[in-house]
């Protein structure tokens, strides 16, 4: 896709942030099926009542379409759901297979543009009297305005037929050619009168001679955030960003070069860079679409940013800091619709998901996440939120930021400036009648002092905690200055959690090792499925185009759940060590991190590599 053909980023509005990628839902369903349609399935004994009204629930919850839903709630097989909406809706169902060639001509008939933004490909066309029929394959057939356009566009009839969304996007992603990231900078460049080399790093710059250039005149750094080349920059920047399913975009200034790396899976990977004598510029531009001071140079500052790509919005949270060599830039891309809230596909093994599902049903008490930064520790406290989010529950929420907005769950943003911190906030709370409340991060005494109180009086609180595993959240809560007796008498479940990356499932392929070599990194004999030849199968990916050549692709949970039984209020009340705990927690069954990662591994859903990277610590 050429820069000229992307969606260009607004301003206009300041809120925030990602797990991108602009990829099918669930089942490949792009069609949002009226209710009705769902009422006509239970009709003709299609769907039963119970699983439509649970779909329906679920959707009310997170807002997802019902036929997604329907779909990766396991009521229905996507082909068997697509047959029927076509046989509803006057149109022939087809498969697009991997393999299947759909000519030039054809595909020149439909630009690329149209063919993203709206989820359709053109599969043929047939010659006739009024200049011939062209048939499309479309993933929602109700958009009749689409197919208006088509007609007017072409000169042509027009046949739709439906697809499933993921196999129409793998048929545009094979035949339209999509310009690399490379490629498009380049164009920029040498419409700006750049040459690759400078695209390359390779031209030395003086930052100090560029910087007094500049100069901290606010008139010249809007104009130069606004020319041409700067702005098809920052679209090129985000663009790709969300077409490689990136989660951060990091700008780095260095002495003589200008870095760009997206955080792709838990992963920085490094990208083409523009040159470095567009620093300032891009910088500029950055804070423009963000509302940010552009003058202001010398202090860190943070904004949000929404923007629309190929009909879907995102949200950027801008994060600016001033380091040696100019400001570092960071951007956290959120896609609310890419939230999973579905607690059966976080990776929860089964004895652990049974403690959680326990823990966030008891009358009160204190739910604990743990976890570094980019643990998955937020989308594990909503998907626990919108388990409880029924219309005879109040669930409140404090969070810095509101990373997602939830309907029927009352969010409020932290704002330190005017006095609403979280404890602030919590106190608040307990004036409003809540039944459940989530605090975004217990940082301080006072903080923990208030969400005990209130599950002391009758409430259920969640919140997270930064600690290495869910034995050390009980140590670092009492170095916070936490009484042991007030601890003992309101936790119910501790969970840390870390995320690995998944095995592509495109380029997916088994090989074989030695169990002798898996013995040595740990893992128990008795756990491996030994081949008569002393092997054991795992598997791994080969790299593709789908995963960016990593052999990765999406990232899966590990959860060492922790609960909090008699015996462990009994090592709390004892201020016992970390070791204690552990140990009686492994007694009553908890399986670590590591223990989880060795599931993943044996199951083949993430490789040795990953089980090492995440785990080594354990």
């Amino acid at each position: 896709m050429t820069p000229s053909a992307m969606a260009t980023p607004s301003g206009a509005s300041r809120d925030a942030r990602t797990s991108p990628e602009a990829s099918p839902a669930p089942g490949g369903l792009s069609l949002s099926i009226p209710k009705r349609m769902g009422d006509l399935m239970v009709e003709m004994s299609v769907l039963s009542q119970a699983m439509l009204d649970q779909a329906l629930e679920a959707q009310r919850k997170t807002g997802g379409k019902l036929g997604s839903l329907i779909v990766s709630m396991g009521f229905l097989d996507e082909e068997k759901l697509l047959e029927f909406l076509a046989s509803q809706v006057g149109v022939r169902f087809v498969r697009i297979p991997p393999g299947e060639a759909i000519p030039p001509e054809v595909l020149a008939k439909v630009p690329e543009k149209l063919a993203r933004e709206h989820n359709l490909v053109p599969l043929s066309l047939a010659e006739g009297k009024e200049g011939g029929t062209l048939t499309v394959a479309v993933a929602d057939p109700l958009n009749v305005l689409v197919i208006d356009d088509l007609k007017m566009m072409t000169g042509l009839q027009v046949t739709t037929v439906l697809a499933s969304e993921r196999e129409i996007l793998d048929a545009v992603n094979r035949h339209y050619k999509q310009e690399t990231a490379q490629e498009a900078l380049d164009s920029i460049l040498t419409a700006s009168g750049s040459s690759a080399e400078d695209a390359a790093g390779v031209q030395t710059v003086d930052s100090e001679a560029e910087a007094k250039a500049a100069g901290d005149d606010i008139i010249s750094l809007e104009r130069s955030g606004e020319g041409s080349p700067v702005i098809q920059m920052a679209n090129l920047l985000i663009h790709s960003a969300i077409r490689a399913r990136a989660s951060d975009i990091h700008i780095e200034p260095g002495a003589k070069e200008l870095k760009v790396r997206f955080r792709i899976d838990g992963v920085l990977n490094e990208q083409p860079s523009p040159p470095k004598r567009f620093q300032n510029a891009l910088a500029s531009r950055v804070k423009i679409m963000a509302n940010l001071d552009i003058s202001e140079k010398r202090l860190p500052q943070d904004g949000r940013i929404k923007i629309k790509v190929n009909s879907k919005e995102y949200a950027l949270r801008v994060s600016v800091l001033p380091v040696v060599h100019g400001e570092k830039i960071v951007m956290r891309i959120n896609d609310a619709s890419a939230l999973q809230v579905d607690l059966n596909k976080l990776g929860f093994e089964p004895e652990a998901r049974a403690i959680f599902d326990k823990c966030i049903r008891a009358p009160y008490g204190i739910n604990l996440i743990t976890g570094p930064t980019g643990s998955g520790k937020s989308t594990t406290l909503y998907s626990g939120l919108s388990m409880l989010n029924e219309p005879g529950v109040n669930i409140s929420t404090i969070e810095d930021p509101v990373e997602f907005q939830l309907a029927g769950i009352n969010q409020v943003q932290v704002n330190p400036e005017i006095g609403l911190t979280f404890a602030a906030g919590l106190r608040s709370f307990l004036r409003q009648d809540p039944d459940v409340i989530m605090v975004g991060e217990i940082r301080d005494l006072e903080t923990i002092q208030i969400a005990i109180n209130a599950a002391l009086t009758g409430h259920l609180v969640f919140s997270t905690l930064h600690t290495n595993d869910a034995p050390g959240a009980i140590t670092r809560m009492g170095m916070m200055g936490m009484e042991p007796f007030l601890m003992a008498s309101s936790l119910l479940m501790v969970v840390a959690q870390r995320l690995v990356r998944g095995i592509c499932k495109d380029c997916r392929e088994t090989y074989d090792v030695d169990a002798d070599w898996l013995v040595k990194l740990g893992i128990a004999k008795h756990q491996l499925q030994v081949s008569d030849g002393g092997k054991v199968a795992l598997a791994r990916g080969k790299g593709c185009e789908a995963c960016v050549g990593t052999g990765y692709r999406g990232r899966v949970g590990l959860y060492e759940v922790l609960e909090v039984t008699d015996p462990i209020r009994a090592l709390i009340m004892e201020r016992a060590s970390i070791a204690a705990i552990k140990e009686q927690a492994r007694k009553q069954g908890m399986l670590n991190l590591r223990g989880c990662a060795v599931r993943k591994l044996l199951g083949g859903a993430t490789t040795v590599e990953e089980m090492i990277r995440v785990t080594a610590s354990e």
